[in-house]
């Protein structure tokens, strides 16, 4: 009897840890999609904004220099554009080389509708530097817009636009002083703010 009452005991704690058990992989799996996309977006925005400081960093950026600029590029198969453009001295570790690194790295970013946010890249010290189109890593196909803030000192209040805002004087483009990221995922959405750095002088605060 103590044996059969012993089975029977340990039959019940069997069956109560299996139901909890799947109980909470349901429970855990019901909102991966949620978890990973989460994870997804702060690790893009993490890292991009890590790039854009290091490019703020001196000596290579005088103090009060804007170090994150546009500039016209021209992607491979496609004509010219003004894109976001800044410099990392020491490159960066999601570059993939053909060869051995190079530092001098200029870097851009370029949003494609329903392809993501992408960034161009090659070295100063290329001997085609000037004249070949630079290569192309993708940060994320999640992200369907890319928008750019502007602060009115005048006015006190911020901007949005979507596209880079024409300075009369130079025509050209004025740096925004944020750049905002929309990423998506099936019916997921979310929006980050990056703040482009200035250099500043002595050592950062990062």
């Amino acid at each position: 009897m103590e044996l059969l009452l012993a089975i029977a005991l340990v039959g019940m704690l069997m069956v109560g840890l299996n139901t909890f058990i799947f109980s909470m992989g349901e429970l855990w799996g019901r909102n991966t999609d949620q978890r990973l996309f989460d994870r997804h977006v702060r690790s893009v925005t993490r890292f991009l904004d890590g790039e854009l400081r290091a490019a703020a960093l001196p000596p290579a950026v005088r103090t009060g220099q804007t170090a994150i600029a546009p500039q016209e590029v021209r992607p491979s198969g496609t004509g010219t554009d003004n894109l976001l453009t800044f410099e990392l001295p020491e490159g960066s570790r999601v570059l993939v080389w053909p060869t051995q690194p190079l530092p001098e790295v200029v870097c851009s970013l370029q949003m494609r509708d329903r392809q993501g946010l992408f960034l161009l890249w090659h070295s100063r010290l290329e001997m085609r530097f000037e004249d070949q189109s630079p290569r192309e890593t993708l940060l994320s196909p999640f992200v369907t817009a890319m928008t750019y803030d502007y602060y009115d000192a005048d006015m006190k209040r911020w901007t949005t636009e979507n596209s880079l805002r024409r300075d009369p004087a130079s025509r050209g483009y004025l740096a925004p002083q944020r750049l905002r990221l929309k990423f998506t995922y099936g019916t997921l959405t979310k929006t980050t703010v990056i703040t482009l750095p200035i250099a500043q002088q002595g050592l950062p605060n990062f």
